[in-house]
């Protein structure tokens, strides 16, 4: 297995989509991609849309499924095959209900709280011991609305939080790739935004 790092972020293809907070794991490698252009292509082998290079001196691969969400572990576990990948040097981007807009949390490993790309990526890679990026989008506060919830576009106000948010989590970044995990999750959970205590 290598050193090589794989970058992944989740979301559903198609500009029906877009700019759906379900796509709030494609934004963030969108602004990767504006702060260090990761040239993206089409890979029909990875099940999306990737490209391999440096970033902050570490070997990595970037990817973006085109499976649609719930079948995102489908093209992770394709990347972490083809390029020897092992799960600890996996980072997840995704959306997370449970945290508000303006809030973003880098962890190792726990559940997948229902989200099913992280189900489909548990699934697929056999081990939850990868790296995730969870992006807040808030929820709606009953169950029944998540769905539509997910599937629609943010207000102005939130949009703007997940987005700023999400350049929180592209500047420490580096400092994960480069071995410094404790530095990079003090960075980022250092915002000043209230939130409820989390349960590990």
């Amino acid at each position: 297995m290598s050193d090589r790092w794989l970058i992944v972020g989740l979301g559903n293809p198609g500009a029906k989509y877009e700019r759906t907070r379900h796509n709030a794991g494609f934004w963030f490698l969108d602004a990767l991609d504006r702060a260090c252009p990761l040239q993206l292509k089409s890979n029909r082998k990875l099940s999306g849309e990737a490209s391999k290079q440096s970033l902050a001196g570490a070997d990595c691969v970037f990817l973006k499924p085109d499976t649609f969400m719930n079948h995102s572990g489908q093209a992770v576990r394709a990347a972490s095959d083809y390029y020897g990948i092992r799960p600890e040097q996996i980072v997840v981007a995704y959306d997370d209900l449970d945290l508000p807009p303006g809030t973003v949390r880098l962890k190792l490993a726990g559940g997948h709280g229902g989200h099913n790309g992280l189900r489909s990526t548990f699934q697929h890679l056999g081990s939850p011991n990868f790296w995730r990026i969870r992006i807040g989008i808030g929820h709606p506060g009953v169950r029944e609305a998540v769905t539509p919830w997910v599937l629609s576009r943010a207000n102005a106000e939130d949009e703007k939080a997940i987005c700023d948010a999400i350049q929180r989590a592209v500047k420490v970044l580096p400092d994960l790739l480069a071995g410094h995990p404790e530095q990079a999750m003090q960075s980022l959970h250092s915002d000043p935004r209230p939130e409820k205590p989390e349960s590990s």
